[in-house]
Protein backbone atom coordinates (compact mmCIF):
# COMPACT_ATOMS: atom_id res chain seq x y z
CA UNK A 1 0.00 0.00 0.00
CA UNK A 2 1.15 3.04 -0.80
CA UNK A 3 1.27 6.73 1.24
CA UNK A 4 -1.69 7.64 -0.97
CA UNK A 5 -3.90 4.67 -0.36
CA UNK A 6 -3.38 4.36 2.98
CA UNK A 7 -4.30 8.49 2.87
CA UNK A 8 -8.05 7.83 1.40
CA UNK A 9 -8.55 4.73 3.04
CA UNK A 10 -8.21 7.20 6.23
CA UNK A 11 -10.33 9.61 5.25
CA UNK A 12 -12.97 7.06 3.79
CA UNK A 13 -13.35 5.19 7.27
CA UNK A 14 -13.83 8.61 9.07
CA UNK A 15 -16.74 9.91 6.80
CA UNK A 16 -18.88 6.37 7.57
CA UNK A 17 -21.06 6.00 10.36
CA UNK A 18 -21.09 3.68 13.02
CA UNK A 19 -23.32 0.47 12.31
CA UNK A 20 -25.33 1.66 14.86
CA UNK A 21 -26.71 4.39 12.60
CA UNK A 22 -27.97 1.79 10.20
CA UNK A 23 -31.65 2.37 10.56
CA UNK A 24 -31.47 6.24 10.34
CA UNK A 25 -28.75 6.16 7.55
CA UNK A 26 -31.36 4.04 5.63
CA UNK A 27 -34.49 6.34 6.61
CA UNK A 28 -32.65 9.40 5.78
CA UNK A 29 -31.67 7.66 2.27
CA UNK A 30 -34.82 6.47 1.32
CA UNK A 31 -36.86 9.23 2.63
CA UNK A 32 -34.96 11.78 0.73
CA UNK A 33 -35.16 9.83 -2.55
CA UNK A 34 -38.67 8.60 -2.71
CA UNK A 35 -40.40 11.86 -0.84
CA UNK A 36 -38.47 13.85 -3.93
CA UNK A 37 -39.67 11.15 -6.69
CA UNK A 38 -43.38 11.04 -5.36
CA UNK A 39 -43.22 15.20 -5.12
CA UNK A 40 -42.73 14.93 -8.63
CA UNK A 41 -45.39 12.48 -9.61
CA UNK A 42 -47.99 14.56 -7.20
CA UNK A 43 -47.09 18.06 -8.39
CA UNK A 44 -47.28 16.87 -12.30
CA UNK A 45 -50.91 14.95 -11.44
CA UNK A 46 -51.97 17.80 -9.45
CA UNK A 47 -51.33 21.04 -11.02
CA UNK A 48 -49.80 19.26 -14.27
CA UNK A 49 -45.87 20.30 -15.69
CA UNK A 50 -45.59 24.00 -16.78
CA UNK A 51 -43.56 26.85 -16.10
CA UNK A 52 -44.11 26.42 -12.17
CA UNK A 53 -43.10 22.97 -11.89
CA UNK A 54 -39.95 23.10 -10.31
CA UNK A 55 -40.68 25.18 -8.00
CA UNK A 56 -44.11 23.73 -6.64
CA UNK A 57 -42.81 19.88 -6.81
CA UNK A 58 -39.63 21.39 -3.97
CA UNK A 59 -42.32 23.49 -2.21
CA UNK A 60 -44.37 19.82 -1.73
CA UNK A 61 -40.92 18.59 -1.01
CA UNK A 62 -40.26 20.64 1.94
CA UNK A 63 -43.61 18.59 3.68
CA UNK A 64 -42.82 15.45 1.87
CA UNK A 65 -39.16 15.02 3.10
CA UNK A 66 -39.35 14.82 7.01
CA UNK A 67 -42.66 13.39 6.58
CA UNK A 68 -41.32 10.52 4.26
CA UNK A 69 -38.16 10.44 7.56
CA UNK A 70 -40.27 9.88 10.46
CA UNK A 71 -42.54 7.39 8.77
CA UNK A 72 -39.84 5.22 7.40
CA UNK A 73 -38.29 5.07 10.96
CA UNK A 74 -41.36 4.46 12.29
CA UNK A 75 -42.49 1.73 9.36
CA UNK A 76 -39.15 -0.06 9.32
CA UNK A 77 -39.88 -2.30 11.67
CA UNK A 78 -42.88 -3.72 11.19
CA UNK A 79 -41.68 -4.04 7.38
CA UNK A 80 -38.74 -5.93 8.25
CA UNK A 81 -40.75 -8.64 10.60
CA UNK A 82 -43.51 -8.92 7.70
CA UNK A 83 -40.50 -9.60 5.36
CA UNK A 84 -39.02 -12.19 7.73
CA UNK A 85 -42.38 -14.01 7.85
CA UNK A 86 -43.05 -14.12 4.15
CA UNK A 87 -39.23 -14.93 2.78
CA UNK A 88 -37.25 -18.02 3.26
CA UNK A 89 -34.71 -18.06 5.88
CA UNK A 90 -31.15 -19.01 4.04
CA UNK A 91 -30.77 -23.05 5.03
Amino acid sequence: MNAKSTSNTLISSRLKFSVRATPYVFALYMSTIMAFLMSLVITAANTGIDADYLNNTLQAYKLAMPAAFLCILVVRPIVIKLVAMTVHSHR
